[in-house]
């Protein structure tokens, strides 16, 4: 889930793409949504959806896929714009990971205690989903849109192929933080070549006191992964999402960034038609990730983030919401970017029955009432946040807790997709972003 690369990715992100982990990751497989100064609640890793960034590549693991503005990546994660970022964790443990909240901080940023602080729980509506107005595309019900005219043929599809994986999986370790007072330092940053022109911004960003990068302890890129930053500034009204970010060397170093205003629905061409962000299909990741806190009230009200092997996205054509596509592998009747996919009325109930606990019946439910929306390339479908900053946890949540397998049983023919009106093909479309620069 990162903005696309330019460029080959490296041997060390195909590996661990094929095997669905970051083998290769010395730091914690978990990314981590942190909310400063909220109250502090340090929990499990969801995954890293991260390899998206700004233009397309696509990362390996759970979420590997947007990165490189055009080029696609080996091992079915797709790429964005021309290669391919790593991708999520891509672990298969029965729950996400546990991960301590202001563990470590990196050269170059301010250590774990003082102003600007990276531990917290949540509270207030700032640091809550959904973080967009009720008008954002993804806020809307899907259950009562009408079916697109190819539902049929791209089900049928993705049936025969299969999700990522061989199974509908969670990958529960993406990393947000969150800066609810607003006194996390801003940095400037020098670009890296995994920052794309126009797609990405290139202002001062709010770095949290200890907090870190999606798969480290800090803010130093130690495993070559997608290495995401995202932080959501209430006071802003702002979401900040990086992808490759490092500090390793002390000075900040960053690829693409795109800056969302959280004060108004995005327009359907969002941040512009053929325009990446942090995530391949143009997507901010953090409004289309689920949390345990959501879980445990029985409800999620948005749609869900999937991603899906390059081989079975259709080839550089996206559609409303998304505004990127990949230079993926699929089909015309493969899944295309911004695909919106939910469980079928006629299927909700017995899909429902046939879940191991009630956490995993309220994700499904989802799928059924908002859809979930293919963002990235990658192994593991489905990206929630982890629990780091939640007050549930996910080996708990609900009683039972929510295992990374809980959900195997959906099928892809259990799904049918909603329309998608007019689909956009990369070469027919130009990035007219401008860039924000404070």
């Amino acid at each position: 889930m990162h903005a696309p690369r330019k460029g080959i990715e490296p041997f060390a992100h195909v590996f661990r793409y094929l095997y669905g982990m970051r083998t290769l990751a010395k730091a914690p497989i978990a990314a981590i949504l942190i909310c400063v100064a909220c109250g502090s609640d340090s929990g499990n890793g969801a995954n890293a959806d991260q390899h998206d960034a700004a233009n397309g590549g696509s990362s390996s693991g759970s979420d590997g896929g947007s990165e490189a503005k055009g080029s696609s990546s080996s091992g079915g994660s797709s790429s964005a714009s021309t290669s391919s970022s790593s991708g999520g964790t891509g672990s298969d443990a029965s729950h996400g990971s546990s991960a301590s909240s202001g563990s470590g901080s990196s050269s170059g940023v301010a250590g774990s205690s003082g102003v600007g602080g990276d531990s917290g729980t949540a509270s207030g509506s700032s640091c809550t989903r959904p973080f967009f107005p009720p008008g954002a595309a993804w806020n809307q019900r899907a259950d009562t849109m009408p079916v697109d005219s190819q539902s049929a043929a791209i089900i049928a599809s993705l049936q025969a192929h299969g999700w990522g994986a061989g199974r509908m999986q969670i990958d529960t370790s993406i990393h947000v933080m969150c800066d609810q007072a607003g006194t996390a330092p801003k940095m400037t940053f020098t670009t890296t070549a995994d920052f794309y022109s126009p797609d990405c911004d290139h202002a001062p960003v709010p770095i949290p006191v200890g907090g870190h990068l999606e798969g480290e302890t800090g803010y130093n890129c130690t495993s070559n992964g997608d290495c995401h930053l995202i932080v959501i500034e209430p006071g802003e009204h702002r979401i900040y999402e990086q992808w490759r970010v490092d500090f390793t060397t002390g000075s900040y170093l960053g690829g693409c960034l795109a800056i969302w205003d959280t004060s108004a629905a995005p327009p359907p061409s969002g941040r512009g038609d053929g325009c990446t962000s942090a995530d391949a299909g143009g997507f901010p990741m953090s409004a289309l990730l689920f949390d345990a806190d959501e879980v445990a009230a029985g409800h999620i009200d948005h749609a869900i983030r999937f991603i899906l092997p390059n081989d079975i996205i259709t080839k550089s054509t996206f559609m409303h919401p998304a505004t990127h596509a990949t230079n993926s592998s699929g089909t015309a009747n493969a899944v295309p970017y911004g695909a919106r996919l939910r469980i079928r009325a006629d299927r909700i109930m017995p899909v429902l029955a046939g879940l191991p606990n009630a956490a995993a019946r309220v994700v499904a439910q989802a799928m059924h009432d908002y859809g979930i929306v293919l963002s990235d390339g990658g192994n593991i479908a489905l990206t929630s946040e982890d629990d780091e900053r939640t007050t549930a946890k996910w080996s708990t949540v609900m009683g039972t807790g929510l295992g990374s397998r809980d959900l195997q049983t959906i099928m892809p023919s259990d799904f049918e997709m909603v329309d998608g009106g007019t689909r956009y093909n990369m070469a027919m479309v130009s990035c007219g972003h401008v860039p924000l620069t404070r």
